[in-house]
């Protein structure tokens, strides 16, 4: 168990250093812009994006209580929680899906097509979305990731697999699932709350 717990909490520190780069860029270019990257909030989805935060805070307590079935040997909890879990990660990814898909139609996708109004902040505010498609599109992808891992905890737990002598793949794997719902906490204010004005 500690070795276990002592490898994911290095896992995580490199996905830390990971998104802190990516957190850095935006600070710097928001510092560098600060009005053409204020006038994108007005382009954000605020009631999605706040849905998606209360789903995964949904999602974290689910996990959380996963974590706590296998502890008490508890199976059908362990695999109705764990599907709870995949069930809010999954309203994530497709709430996420049609906030890609207006930005598509809107021609806020970095590139030849893009087109944004004012028109002299659209090529400063085309930086601030190529960071919003890889910031939440690096996030979506660890949100993938961490459904595959729930697949594999149901199946296993499925199995009788899980106990109060052997948890750990599943205390591992909530700790990955609540990094990535952390990340997203910190993604939702930073894309869509600073200088919203709707």
């Amino acid at each position: 168990m500690d070795a276990s717990m002592l490898g994911m909490w290095t896992f995580l520190i490199t996905e830390v250093l990971f998104f802190g780069g990516m957190f850095a860029a935006y600070a710097v270019y928001r510092a560098m812009y600060p009005g053409a990257f204020e006038s994108t909030s007005e382009y954000m989805d605020v009631v999605l994006g706040g849905t998606n935060t209360a789903v995964l805070i949904c999602s974290s307590l689910t996990m959380v209580l996963a974590v706590r079935a296998a502890q008490l040997s508890r199976r059908n909890e362990l695999i109705r929680y764990l599907l709870l879990t995949m069930v809010f990660g999954s309203v994530f990814l497709v709430i996420k899906g049609f906030e890609y898909h207006s930005k598509w139609v809107e021609h806020l996708v970095p590139g030849f097509n893009f087109q944004y109004k004012p028109e002299y902040y659209a090529h400063n505010a085309q930086i601030l979305f190529f960071l919003y498609f890889c910031m939440t599109g690096m996030h979506a992808l660890h949100m993938i990731v961490g459904l595959g891992l729930l697949t594999y905890l149901v199946i296993q737990a499925y199995r009788r697999v899980f106990n109060a002598n052997y948890f750990s793949p599943v205390e591992m794997i909530g700790l990955y699932w609540h990094f990535v719902d952390v990340v997203w906490i910190f993604l939702f204010p930073l894309l869509y709350l600073i200088g919203h004005r709707k």
